[in-house]
């Protein structure tokens, strides 16, 4: 995005919502049911009026009647440690209450959601409930539930919670490959705590990165070095111009047949208010995410193996290829190379993914996102003007094949609301004056377990159980298997080693 472009925007909170598609999977958390989420029969290109005259009048009567009941208002709060927010060009945008400078504080925010199976599962943003402690969910006709989060997805700013309900509307996942700019579209939320609003637009574009997602990967990265895990940020929005506000995060975007082609995600703003630009995750993005989180915890990334780059005419004459548009084969990643060992070589543009076009960056990577590992994509590849396809198995982001299961211990670490790192040979020096030999040092506070009985940032944790841990690895080991149990924690900080400081939770 050039400069122009972000000087006119300020991105306010990511929306929250993600879209099923109609596949049947297994459960496997509370029953042995499958779960089934229902996705169009038919492409969604079509106009709901059956192809209208240009010019005729579009009805959004039907979709809001679909849609509405679906969708849902979220509640959320934390504990946090308070302070100051900047402000950047892009940032998440939200509604957020409550906050006060200095301590742990108690934090409310809202978004929305949708539904999208009968028996209770909501796809929102991750912001939305990232951190929460507790979520309550309000339905469009004012009852409330108790929600649990199932699972989430920063790189696609996704995630999945369930509400203990059966038999509750849910909207039928359209084909967000087939909308077309200057489609009409209608945006569903609680904008500014406002139930059920309703609002429409037309798509702007598809396919758009704006980098929202990458500089908070880059920031976690910086955080957390080598103990960071997470898939890159998978940036692939649809722009429109319906009017989306802090609230409607994670609401639905549906077309005039009230079928969803998207969640609700970012705004472009100076003010942190809708200034004419909205930008939503895509629902066959959103599909294939959250079926990976309800059936394995986590979500299945397909990694190719190529270091891309989008041509444009300029790098069409540079490369000398023969195509204008498409994506150029740089090079291969570190290690094997899925595409590599399929036959792509330096050189290639690929123009095709599974038979559909790609012109753009962002589009490519959402087009292989959309497979697992150990699944196949179609590439076409035009090789100095010669076009040749290729089939070319996915790999999972370690190299291999199979599914990666979550580690119960990651997720163990993070419901402490903290970013952790090994404490550097000053600092253990400082700490073994005290006869301590060391420990695990809170870089960064966000929300949960650790902010709700007031830790701050730069405590070190020095025993877990009454076992001591040294690192960040012995740390995430002493949590290990603990869900659901008494975890008794021990530490300090570092100019007052004096004072030991001993605390316990719930895991």
């Amino acid at each position: 995005m050039n400069q122009n472009w972000k000087s006119l925007a300020l991105v306010g909170l990511i929306s929250s919502a993600v879209t099923v598609g109609s596949v049947k999977f297994l459960g496997g958390l509370d029953n042995n049911k499958d779960v089934v989420f229902t996705e169009a029969s038919a492409p969604s290109m079509n106009r709901f009026t059956g192809g209208p005259t240009p010019g005729a009048v579009a009805d959004f009567t039907y979709a809001a009647e679909v849609s509405t009941p679906a969708v849902v208002h979220i509640k959320a709060s934390a504990t946090r440690q308070a302070q100051q927010r900047g402000m950047d060009i892009f940032d998440l945008f939200g509604e957020d209450f409550g906050m006060r400078r200095g301590g742990p504080q108690k934090q409310e925010s809202s978004g929305s959601g949708v539904i999208v199976s009968p028996d209770g599962y909501i796809v929102t943003n991750n912001h939305v409930v990232e951190g929460a402690e507790e979520l309550e969910v309000v339905m469009s006709n004012k009852r409330t539930y108790k929600a649990k989060v199932i699972g989430t997805d920063p790189s696609t700013d996704i995630a999945v919670i369930q509400i203990p309900a059966k038999d509750l509307p849910s909207l039928t996942f359209g084909n967000s490959d087939a909308i077309r700019v200057g489609e009409w579209v209608v945006a569903v939320g609680n904008p500014f705590n406002l139930e059920s609003t309703v609002t429409a637009g037309i798509v702007s574009a598809k396919g758009r990165g704006i980098g929202i997602l990458a500089e908070k990967f880059q920031q976690q990265s910086r955080a957390r070095g080598s103990q960071f895990k997470g898939d890159t940020p998978l940036e692939s929005f649809i722009q429109t111009d319906a009017v989306v506000n802090p609230g409607n995060s994670g609401g639905a975007l549906v077309n005039l047949k009230g079928e969803l082609v998207g969640i609700n995600t970012a705004i472009a703003s100076p003010t942190g208010s809708y200034a004419g630009y909205a930008f939503a995750v895509p629902s066959s993005l959103v599909k294939k995410v959250s079926s990976d989180i309800i059936k394995f915890g986590g979500v299945q990334r397909g990694y190719i193996g190529i270091i891309p780059e989008e041509l444009d005419s300029k790098k069409a004459e540079q490369y000398d290829v023969k195509v204008a548009t498409g994506i150029y084969v740089q090079g291969f990643g570190e290690g094997n190379s899925a595409a590599k060992d399929a036959g792509l070589k330096v050189g290639d543009v690929i123009t095709k993914v599974d038979g559909i076009d790609v012109d753009s960056d962002p589009k490519f990577r959402e087009l292989v996102a959309r497979k697992r590992p150990g699944e196949s994509v179609v590439l076409t590849v035009n090789r100095a003007g010669s076009v040749k396809d290729y089939s070319v198995m996915l790999r999972n982001r370690e190299g291999g094949r199979e599914i990666i299961k979550t580690d119960e211990a990651d997720v163990a670490l993070n419901s402490l609301g903290a970013q952790f790192s090994d404490l550097n040979p000053r600092e253990v020096q400082r700490l073994q004056r005290s006869n301590i030999t060391g420990g695990v040092k809170v870089t960064a506070m966000e929300a949960g377990k650790l902010a709700r009985v007031g830790v701050e940032e730069g405590f070190i944790i020095t025993k877990v159980n009454d076992k001591a841990v040294r690192t960040v690895k012995e740390l995430k080991a002493a949590l290990a298997e603990k869900k659901g149990a008494r975890v008794q924690m021990e530490g300090l900080y570092l100019d007052y080693p004096e004072d030991i400081y001993s605390f316990g939770f719930n895991l």
